[in-house]
């Protein structure tokens, strides 16, 4: 069998609705590694968010920051950062509304605010800790992904005023901001110049509508049971939920296991 490349998003893929990791899935990753296929994961999250779950899966390539940021085998291959002067811009109109913004890069996420509720609603159904304040943060750092917290209502506001962005909601009460040409299939494009394999020989597993392209553009888009309906509606195959072994379902589906 020729070797496959298998992306997995995290949340709502590789983790359950409490952030656990089914046995079937760890098992699943496992058995896919000792035949040789590449395993790499796709996520919004940034890479401090998610080293624990790398070290406990053996997994050393990654498309994070929704596809700003790749690493593969451990290298940083492709970095795709925000206008900082747009950023700056789209602070300011953040600031009008009161709604607040987060800054992102792959060590840390900086808030431009010290408290607010929607910021530790959304953060913290993550399972994370609320982020330290720092206004000034992205005027010092490049910044991959930012994070407007708004209700979903505000986002056509968003959109309308600073087409230059792409605006992904994956809460009620927060948005990811990304360059206007980032995505998860950006990410997926750039590992397969290192990996240098074909589209139809790459598997992409996801859930949420920052999965879109993702699960368009591989060769074999696989979306989970608990899946928005739009994001099933673009995958070639639709699995069983997260918790319902999901993955190891999924992959006896497409022949791999």
């Amino acid at each position: 069998m020729t070797k496959k490349t298998i992306f997995f998003d995290i949340d709502g893929t590789i983790y359950d609705e409490e952030k656990n990791i089914p046995a079937s899935t760890k098992e699943a990753i496992a058995e896919l590694k000792r035949q040789g296929h590449h395993v790499a994961i796709a996520t919004g999250r940034a890479a401090y968010m998610f080293e624990d779950l790398r070290e406990e899966l053996d997994i050393h390539s990654y498309v994070s920051l929704n596809g700003q940021y790749v690493v593969f085998e451990g290298e940083v291959i492709y970095r795709n950062p925000l206008d900082t002067s747009s950023l700056q811009a789209l602070t300011l109109f953040a600031e009008k509304n009161d709604h607040p913004v987060a800054y992102i890069d792959a060590v840390g996420m900086k808030v431009n605010v010290a408290e607010h509720e929607y910021i530790r609603t959304s953060i913290g159904s993550l399972k994370l800790a609320f982020p330290t304040h720092d206004a000034e943060y992205f005027l010092q750092h490049e910044i991959y992904q930012a994070l407007i917290f708004c209700p979903e209502e505000n986002q056509v506001l968003y959109e309308e005023t600073y087409p230059q962005f792409h605006f992904i909601r994956w809460h009620p009460l927060c948005m990811d901001v990304l360059p206007g040409n980032g995505s998860k299939a950006g990410g997926i494009a750039q590992m397969m110049k290192s990996l240098g394999v074909r589209k139809e020989d790459i598997y992409a597993f996801g859930d949420g509508l920052n999965d879109l392209e993702m699960l368009g553009f591989v060769g074999h888009g696989i979306a989970m049971g608990n899946a928005e309906d739009e994001v099933k509606a673009v995958a070639r195959y639709v699995t069983k939920p997260v918790s319902e072994n999901g993955i190891l379902e999924g992959l006896r589906m497409v022949g791999l296991l």
